[in-house]
């Protein structure tokens, strides 16, 4: 057996799970993947509840150097269903809804703050996953999540670009059970712009993610730009998990 077998697996099977997704959704009936009520795939009763609420929301402690970050929503109930079918089983039909409410989230903060940033083109930046996470999933659920909210902020009259400059700079242990502090310290130094990407379309960039628990992930992905020369005013995500202090 070659030496990459184990990987072509991992890549094969994640696609598999793509195909089967889309094959169940052409031949069986939607549901609602926040409620599970027959239907489309997001009701608007969990479509309200994902777009109803952006707002600042900040974790506790707030690591340094995180941008203000704002969210469509907290992360549960039919928000935490819907994100967790689109990243790990394969939903992407639901990309559509779940980018509306991050660029909607995105011109709430912009209003609310009176960001002179928006007056301007700026960089829609993707905070990216890991090469084994992508290959587990079969896809790069927030690369295709900030296309899309690209081109809904160009839609509401914003000058977006897309930039997928951010990769990985090394790997990281797994972040589960860890402290805030220990995100922090596991995840520094793990992202950088690459001497060989495209340069920046903007001087200033919006970072983009899915969830923000601790805000460690998005603070080393503003790090990283920054390095690069890039101003980083802002974080928007999808949901945000409730933590205490």
């Amino acid at each position: 057996m070659r030496g990459g077998g184990g990987a072509e697996l991992s890549v094969a099977g994640g696609i598999l799970v793509r195909v089967l997704s889309v094959v169940l959704d052409l031949v069986l009936p939607q549901t609602c993947a926040g409620c599970g009520a027959r239907g489309a795939r997001c009701c608007p009763g969990c479509l309200a509840e994902l777009i109803g609420a952006p707002a600042r929301r900040l974790p506790e402690p707030v690591p340094r150097g995180l941008p203000d970050c704002w969210s469509a929503a907290p992360y549960e109930g039919a928000v935490r269903r819907a994100i967790v079918a689109y990243k790990e089983r394969g939903a992407v039909a639901l990309a559509g809804v779940l980018a509306e409410a991050a660029a909607f989230t995105v011109v709430r903060a912009a209003g609310g703050t009176g960001a002179s940033w928006a007056d301007r083109t700026f960089a829609v930046v993707p905070v990216p996953s890991g090469r084994r996470t992508r290959r587990h999933r079969g896809h790069d659920p927030v690369g295709r999540l900030a296309v899309l909210v690209t081109g809904q902020l160009r839609a509401f009259g914003l000058r977006a670009e897309t930039w997928a400059a951010l990769g990985q700079a090394r790997r990281v242990a797994d972040q589960a059970g860890l402290s805030s502090a220990e995100r922090s310290s596991n995840l520094a130094g793990s992202l950088q712009v690459p001497e060989l990407a495209k340069g920046p379309p903007a001087a200033c960039a919006l970072l983009l993610d899915d969830i923000v628990t601790t805000g460690a992930t998005l603070a080393e992905a503003a790090r990283a730009l920054r390095a690069a020369g890039v101003r980083v005013p802002l974080a928007v995500t999808v949901a945000a998990t409730r933590r205490r202090s």
